[in-house]
């Protein structure tokens, strides 16, 4: 099993899927022990003095003006955590609770938190035991951080609510980790409000998007050269001089891409075969263009992850100068905006693949290829609810793309009277990516149809192993109407596997 080691620089996007998805180990770097023991002692000393120190001494958010004697601030720290817990609606995927709680302990483990390296162990030896709290959809509006989700999972460190076990059967916390020789924390000055302060969630969700996207991503340009293939299209527009005009790193990637796919294709470039033609249609010639343009988003929203990934996170912060200050580094604007680009880039992806379909389905432009590339057509239907099903797809997807970070409601009696609304664009991005793969799946399916029906012309060697390879994972060939949803969950599996990607590689090499 693969061992994560915190230090106090950060952590990588590879890390947090390792953690999140694979149940990676996670270890505490001597250096994070070091600087959260000093950390440590910055805020005991502060404890011991007269003066209110917010998030030390004084209540929180629209109640920080009032000072809280020592005898009260075990209890301030527990109810800032349980009352906090107030999360409603369906729970929240494993994934993304994993990746939650490991980047909370990322910034913890930073020496900026003041949290005792005892807390910090037992953040750790939750996440190795396979212990999940129960987080629910709806708490958080992106700041302070995601507030909600966080404390439902502070609380399960406390021994409190409900969790998830390694056997996914929920139970009391507590009963978990007795059960695992875990004893539940008792939290001290400032460590209630370090545990929930930051922008985790919606920052573990853009790192397993941005994973996921890189897979599809590559997907759409291995299932746009396939539609342009089975359409006859041309290949000339793919050519670097033509891209190397409008220098978009993308652009290029895509355009490489495809053409890499079509290499020795004996289908395209036939435009005055049978119905002749000047140009392809957008949705086959634009496709490196509108697919590049995701891929460069990508890359920003790339650059945006790793500076948070090194980032410490809270309010307010221990300084090595031995000062602790308020900041608003809280605010999930940044990352914010770019979940909801990325949406936004994934809702025109999936609706250029839509309309690829929707041509190779249509029998007067699909040059030649049967009505809705049915056996029989009028006994037999084909493709053409398929088609719908993806279309229904990309409808969702355009209602996705409404970013939320454009809304803000104010909170906490106006303390908090602009919010970013991360968390929500987290959430509807990973509906949105769910759905990208399905759609992807879909133009797959009719393209691999279409090449099949096009008797007599050979498909390049790269189409064939994605036919090869496609049919070998259940998703059937041309022929008569049946039965189609058990083909179409296939071919998304296929897709959302990284396996249409793993079939062509060997024969194009590593795509960009």
């Amino acid at each position: 099993m693969q061992t994560v080691v915190l230090g106090t620089t950060g952590t990588t996007a590879e890390d947090v899927v390792a953690v999140a998805r694979h149940n990676a180990r996670v270890e505490l770097g001597e250096d994070a022990v070091t600087a959260l023991a000093a950390a440590r002692e910055i805020v005991d000393a502060l404890a011991a003095k007269p003066e209110p120190v917010y998030g030390v001494s004084t209540g929180f958010g629209a109640l920080a003006t009032r000072h809280i004697g020592p005898d009260l601030r075990a209890a301030l720290q527990r109810n800032i955590v349980r009352s906090h817990a107030a999360g409603m609606g369906p729970r929240v995927e494993r994934e993304v609770v994993r990746a939650l709680m490991f980047l909370r302990l990322k910034t913890v483990c930073s020496g900026h938190t003041g949290v005792r390296p005892e807390v910090a162990q037992t953040m750790a030896d939750v996440l190795n035991a396979g212990i999940t709290p129960v987080v629910h959809e709806y708490g958080s509006l992106g700041c302070s951080g995601d507030l909600a989700p966080l404390s439902h999972c502070a609380l399960t460190l406390m021994g409190e609510g409900e969790a998830e076990g390694p056997d996914g059967e929920l139970k009391p916390a507590g009963e978990l980790l007795a059960a695992h020789g875990i004893a539940p924390v008792e939290l001290r000055e400032k460590e209630g409000l370090a545990l929930l302060n930051g922008t985790d969630g919606m920052l573990g969700m853009l790192v397993m998007a941005l994973a996921d996207l890189d897979t599809l991503y590559k997907s759409a340009d291995i299932t746009a050269a396939l539609s342009l293939e089975a359409l006859l299209g041309t290949a000339k527009v793919l050519a670097p001089e033509l891209h190397a005009i409008r220098p978009h790193p993308g652009q290029a990637a895509s355009a490489a891409n495809m053409l890499a796919v079509l290499a020795g294709s004996g289908l395209t470039g036939h435009h005055q075969d049978d119905a002749p033609r000047v140009q392809d249609a957008y949705s086959v010639r634009c496709a490196p263009q509108v697919a590049g343009a995701g891929r460069d988003t990508l890359t920003h929203a790339r650059t945006v992850a790793e500076r948070e990934l090194a980032s410490a996170v809270d309010n307010p912060v221990v300084l090595p100068d031995g000062r602790v200050e308020s900041n608003g580094n809280f605010h999930g604007a940044p990352v914010a905006y770019v979940l909801d680009f990325l949406a936004i880039a994934a809702a025109d992806l999936g609706s250029i693949a839509e309309r690829r379909t929707d041509r190779l389905l249509d029998k007067n432009r699909s040059h030649g290829l049967p009505p809705f590339l049915a056996d029989d057509a009028g006994v037999d239907s084909g493709l053409m609810i398929a088609q719908y099903t993806q279309a229904a797809l990309v409808s969702e997807m355009k209602r996705l793309a409404v970013p939320a970070s454009a809304d803000s409601i104010p909170s906490s009696a106006m303390q908090e009277d602009h919010v970013s609304m991360g968390w929500s664009a987290a959430r509807k991005l990973r509906t949105a990516v769910g759905n990208l793969g399905r759609i992807i799946a879909v133009e797959l399916y009719a393209a691999t149809r279409a090449i099949e029906l096009r008797e007599g012309l050979t498909p390049a060697p790269a189409s064939r192993a994605v036919i090869e390879a496609v049919r070998k994972a259940g998703v059937e060939g041309p022929g008569p109407d049946r039965y189609l949803a058990p083909d179409l969950a296939a071919a998304d599996t296929f897709v959302r596997e990284g396996r249409l990607v793993a079939a062509v590689e060997p024969v194009t090499g590593p795509l960009a």
